[in-house]
């Protein structure tokens, strides 16, 4: 007998009609109208079921910390490093600990079950690190953390950065982190990356760098990094995160740098919420965007996904850990409104992420590991438009959160008792 049978499924490929059988935490059979026993059976009604969000730039270390010690005022990327800089020696272990596991409870709740968070090394003592190790461990059993050594104030500007990197990398943290725009010169932030790519390369561990989060289109260490991802034999396991500078080069130089980005094997990681938020600060009118190429990218055969970045930090004081307010974002920013490019903004949060995360068992396909999200939504595109609820979320074939539907009671003369704000298809109900 299964543990679990879902029927009547939609899935994000288009297919309908479809059954997902478990067993033993995995996916046992997808196919259209199996019936058989079960321990639990769902009826889908012909709403999407997905594989989990996933976050693949995230810092865990600052989240929910707005408003301590003050309020970021100008709303800047300087003054929010500025303010995480005030804020560090006031960090408590327990307290930062507290806020990470409640940000947690949020990502499941929303169908988010696995991100890759960047943790300051700047400080000598490593509290942050030693925190988020402790919070990994607590969460192992329902979402899955990876960590990012992240040197915020600079490998090299930092006295000791790199000691305190690697003692990071020893105690655990899983991929090796830089920011080479915020070294002191440009040669410093190019001999950053080639030092530490060597050491990743050296320990076998994957690298996701803060790459050129600028408006200044000078700011080129992307290259520097696809370079290095082919010189040591990195294709695969090197992410450029933010790259926002590309959206202020000239197109020439970035039709060389695409397809360099590609050949590399490097992923790029954008941030809608917070690329929107924090670049184009020094412009009047007109302003940029700043958020980088991804529909470029993506048609040049890069793996691009999406990252939330920041909820309620020193940078941002918005967010909610939903996934899906940031491939909303994203698809306004980047004009990605046709049915092919959303659909491409939803990839972004989940496969193409998960991709770059490396994550084992991930999908809807026989063998995977059962761990999915029903949707109140009957394709991505919908999903994306609603930011749809998250009826229930399941871990390896465990429900571990379920949300009652969002459906609005109307008294109208003449009309419908309510409403979910899905237009009928097919003669069906909204």
């Amino acid at each position: 007998m299964l543990d679990l049978l879902v029927t009547h499924a939609s899935l994000p490929d288009g297919r309908t009609g479809i059954s997902i059988a478990v067993q033993d935490g995995r996916i046992a059979e997808v196919t259209p109208g199996l019936d058989a026993p079960a321990h639990e059976k769902l009826d889908a009604q012909g709403l999407l079921v997905a594989p989990h969000f996933v976050d693949p730039h995230f810092h865990m270390d600052a989240t929910l910390s707005h408003g301590m010690p003050r309020v970021n005022r100008s709303g800047t990327l300087l003054e929010g490093i500025a303010l995480w800089g005030e804020l560090k020696p006031l960090l408590t272990a327990e307290a930062l600990i507290e806020r990470a596991l409640a940000y947690c409870d949020w990502a499941v709740a929303r169908g988010l079950l696995a991100i890759r968070s960047h943790v300051d090394t700047s400080d000598p003592s490593l509290l942050a690190v030693d925190a988020l190790l402790e919070v990994r461990r607590r969460v192992a059993p329902y979402l899955d953390l990876q960590l990012v050594a992240f040197p915020q104030d600079g490998v090299l500007r930092t006295p000791g950065g790199v000691d305190n990197l690697k003692r990071a990398l020893d105690k655990g943290v899983d991929v090796v982190g830089g920011i080479p725009h915020f070294e002191r010169t440009m040669a410093d932030g190019a001999a950053s990356v080639k030092l530490l790519c060597e050491l990743a390369a050296e320990r076998g561990l994957p690298v996701d760098m803060h790459c050129d989060e600028s408006d200044d289109p000078l700011s080129r260490h992307i290259e520097t990094l696809a370079f290095e991802a082919q010189r040591l034999g990195l294709q695969g396991r090197v992410t450029g995160s933010h790259c926002t500078s590309m959206h202020s080069m000239d197109n020439y130089y970035a039709s060389k740098l695409m397809p360099l980005i590609a050949e590399s094997g490097v992923s790029v990681i954008a941030n809608p919420l917070i690329n929107i938020t924090l670049q184009g600060r020094h412009d009047s009118y007109p302003k940029r965007r700043g958020m980088t190429r991804v529909p470029e990218l993506m048609a040049h055969g890069v793996n691009v996904a999406f990252g939330h970045d920041c909820v309620m930090d020193p940078w941002y004081g918005m967010g909610s850990a939903d996934m899906l307010e940031v491939a909303h974002m994203g698809l306004h920013v980047a004009q990605m409104t046709s049915q092919d490019g959303i659909r491409q903004c939803f990839d972004a949060v989940t496969t193409n992420a998960a991709k770059l995360m490396h994550l084992e068992g991930y999908g809807l396909e026989a063998g995977c590991n059962a761990s999915f999200v029903l949707l109140q939504a009957r394709d991505p595109v919908e999903a994306i438009r609603l930011r749809a609820t998250r009826l229930k979320v399941f871990r390896r074939g465990r429900l571990v959160s379920e949300t009652p539907g969002a459906t609005a009671a109307l008294h109208l003369d003449g009309r419908p008792g309510e409403t979910a704000f899905m237009p009928r298809r097919g003669g069906a109900t909204s």
